[in-house]
């Protein structure tokens, strides 16, 4: 083995191992493969930065940009609506129609955009027919990528291997070669799924069907009912003429206003600046249990003396005042965001913006270029801040800056942990002394010793004296919360909490989400939507509780509560998919003849060979964006970015492959292994090898590497190269058994309901039905020899 096959050898195994453990994104791990083949001469430069220039990568985008026209002036959505409405209210008919539909827009549109498309179309029928949404959404994915398998823009795999067989100097497939084998394929998987996979799928509704009404119900499928309680605000309340959002009940507590009786009239999803009046009876969902600790939080004692301000600047602690750099890549971004305490170490005590000191609710303060910070901790955390570019000009404050210009002593205070008081052997982590009105813990006094900067995990004991910033005045706050009496008795008809003006329903982030990894106090939902987030469903479980630092992740459903205008303006936001057919955003139907006429004109030429097709597919990509059907912003949202530079970034692998001859030591192998066997047995160990590394590793990296590995193996046996790749991609479309081994499985999970298990009761037996197709017809039809 030469030192440049070993080489190869090493990247291609380095990358395998990052794209199956996801430790680095997979368009980060691309473009570093691009950078090390170009490093270690593997591959000139040139060939490094072909892949983006690549026509199989310029069909992919131009694709993706043709298949946004096609949902955004709602000709999919013409189409899945009209073909659905033959489906009756049979089950077995339903999921084939529902299947069929998604194949057939699938073999001209983006898998994952169809599936998008009819979410919630399907989630409509799930509740006009009483089915549960489980028995039909894993049906929806999995005939989107059945679909996908039938033409060779249908799916990105495809394009890249008829890419591979003209780089290699053979005739590329054409449009409809896919058609025959696809079209048995995806008929008969539907068959499978519809006739036995259907019974495979989770017998639970997932919205566990309501015993007084038989369809799908969002209050039942989350248990609403059970974390549904009445707060009655008593005469004398504290809380009585302040705001819900002053009243910290959801801040402090996690509990969801739902609606506010008062004098026999129910005003639903009140807004955050109702005002509460003495008498009210607040409808909340959440823990109950929450009370409780407010009694635990009113145990600490109040110390009436001054703070002194020097306990803050003790021993190693010092209290300086910086600056944001001028290309800071904090502006914009809230201390929360940043992660500011745990990535440095240090208290923000204020911030100084327009010389007017800030000094509440500094975790969800939008930082800007003028402000400065007042920071408290150990010296050697000051002196790494100073290394940090986005930060400058570091300097030490003194006592008298503290009092004078900062006003610290206004927001200091000393509140003691008796000996009896619950928190005691807690950690202030799980005391939540930080959440409570937005008060901090700046350090704790101890047996004459001071904790300054304590650690989340530190234990609170008995006679600790705290140090915190935060207003006196708001300690009255807390007194409120303690007065509010509860009631679970007369808890109102949960069918009431809905009306024409207030709706539930359930949204997901779409596929062209950029919030995937954010949490919804970064986002500042609440205050940006102005819709209530009662639960996310992850995994076959709902999520109720510390909702708002949980990071979103792709294909989480979110039940949101509020006005229906509200929802219908979610509706309309790229970033989620909101699935009832009433809050989609209308699509431009005045131009769904256009784009249908456009994609027309593309798929004729290419079918008449008179133009390429990634000529072809760029003008239609053109002409969409000239006529209107999707403006350029929307285009460049519908392109999978991610997809584009794995491609790119990976194609230089496949040519590394290929030129030092690793591809053909590795053909050798198989060859080795399974030759004896024959054509067929060589066929069917490459495509169980692909269906195996759809599990783990994306599709369109995998055909790049399986690509030049397949070509050298038909050439050392003298079998048809085009037998060969037609079954990798039929394979490695086919991605069935996980829903991370697919977008549109993982789009479809929340919604269902379904765990990860639930892919392999159904996802394994039709991956086995597929493997026996492609073994048994692909010969036929693309002799092996």
């Amino acid at each position: 083995m030469t030192m440049q096959i070993a080489l190869v050898l090493l990247i291609l195994a380095a990358s395998i191992v990052f794209l199956v453990t996801e430790w680095i994104s997979m368009e980060v791990v691309a473009l570093l493969v691009l950078g090390c083949l170009a490093l270690t001469g593997l591959v000139s430069p040139n060939e490094a930065l072909s892949g983006f220039s690549n026509p199989a990568v310029v069909t992919v985008w131009a694709v993706f940009i043709l298949s946004g026209g096609l949902t955004r002036t709602g000709v999919g959505n013409i189409i899945g609506r009209y073909v659905l409405r033959m489906a009756g209210r049979r089950e077995v008919l339903i999921v084939s129609v529902i299947m069929l539909s998604a194949g057939v827009m699938s073999a001209f549109m983006n898998n994952v955009a169809v599936a998008a498309l009819m979410l919630p179309v399907v989630m409509d029928i799930s509740r006009q027919t009483g089915l549960p949404p489980s028995r039909l959404l894993m049906p929806l994915a999995y005939g989107s990528l059945l679909g996908g398998l039938t033409t060779l823009i249908g799916t990105p795999p495809n394009i890249l291997v008829s890419n591979a067989l003209r780089d290699g100097g053979l005739s590329p497939f054409k449009l409809f070669d896919y058609t025959p084998i696809g079209v048995i394929i995806m008929v008969l998987g539907t068959a499978f799924v519809a006739l036995i996979g259907r019974r495979l799928l989770p017998a639970r509704d997932v919205a566990k069907e309501s015993s007084t009404a038989g369809h799908h119900d969002l209050r039942d499928q989350y248990e609403l009912q059970e974390r549904m309680f009445l707060l009655r605000v008593p005469s004398d309340s504290v809380l009585a003429n302040k705001t819900l959002v002053e009243s910290r009940l959801g801040s402090l507590l996690g509990l969801h206003v739902l609606g506010i009786i008062r004098d026999d009239r129910t005003e639903l999803a009140p807004d955050p600046s109702t005002v509460i009046q003495a008498g009210d009876r607040l409808l909340v969902e959440g823990k109950v249990e929450r009370m409780s600790e407010v009694k635990s939080w009113r145990q600490l004692h109040a110390e009436g003396d001054s703070v002194d301000i020097e306990a803050l600047m003790s021993g190693d602690i010092h209290v300086g005042e910086m600056a944001l750099a001028a290309n800071s890549s904090f502006l914009g971004k809230t201390l929360n965001e940043i992660g500011f305490r745990n990535r440095f170490g240090l208290n923000v005590l204020t911030i100084l913006r327009q010389g007017k000191p800030r000094r509440t609710n500094l975790q969800d303060l939008i930082l800007q270029g003028d402000d400065k910070l007042l920071v408290q901790g150990p010296a050697e955390k000051l002196d790494a801040l100073k290394k940090t570019p986005d930060f400058q000009d570091l300097e030490p404050v003194s006592i008298s800056q503290l009092v004078n210009v900062y006003k610290l002593q206004e927001r200091l205070l000393v509140m003691r942990v008796p000996e009896t008081s619950t928190l005691t052997g807690k950690t202030l982590k799980e005391s939540r002394l930080g959440d409570a009105l937005g008060m901090r813990v700046l350090c704790i006094i101890r047996d004459e010793l001071s904790l300054a900067v304590p650690d989340p995990k530190e234990q609170l004991k008995g006679g600790d004296r705290l140090i915190m910033l935060g207003k006196r005045e708001d300690l009255s706050i807390l007194r409120g919360l303690e007065e509010l009496e509860i009631e679970q008795e007369a808890l109102p008809d949960m069918s009431l909490l809905e009306s024409a003006r207030i709706g539930l329903v359930e949204a997901v982030l779409s596929p062209r989400t950029t919030l995937a990894g954010k949490t919804l106090r970064q986002l500042h939902f609440r205050e940006k939507y102005g819709l209530n987030v009662l639960a996310i469903w992850r995994e076959g479980r709902a999520y109720r509780s510390e909702l708002r630092d949980m990071a979103l992740r792709f294909g989480d459903a979110l039940l949101l509560y509020g006005p229906r205008d509200r929802l219908r303006m979610l509706g309309r936001e790229p970033d989620f998919l909101v699935l009832t057919q009433e809050a989609q955003e209308a699509p431009r139907l005045e131009k769904a003849k256009v784009a249908a006429l456009i994609m027309g004109c593309v798929l004729l030429p290419v079918i008449l060979g008179l133009v390429p097709i990634y000529i072809a597919t760029v003008v239609g990509a053109a002409l969409i964006v000239l006529t209107r059907c999707l403006t350029m912003d929307e285009a460049y949202r519908f392109i999978e970015w991610k997809a584009v530079f794995l491609i790119a970034g990976m194609l230089p692998l496949g040519t590394a492959l290929h030129k030092t001859g690793a591809a053909k030591l590795l053909a050798e192998g198989v060859v080795s292994m399974v030759g004896p066997f024959g054509p067929v047995a060589v066929m069917a160990g490459v495509v169980a090898l692909t269906f195996l590394a759809t599990c783990f590793i994306p599709t369109a990296a995998l055909v790049v590497l399986m690509a030049p590995i397949v070509l050298s193996t038909s050439a050392n046996m003298g079998i048809s190269p085009h037998a060969l790749m037609m079954g990798i991609a039929m394979a490695a479309s086919a991605s069935f058994m996980t829903p991370i081994s697919h977008p549109a499985n993982i789009l479809v999970m929340g919604p269902g309901g379904y765990r990860f298990v639930d892919y392999l009761k159904v996802g394994v037996p039709l991956t086995l039905v597929v493997y026996a197709l492609i073994v048994l017809v692909l010969p036929y039809l693309w002799p092996l020899k």
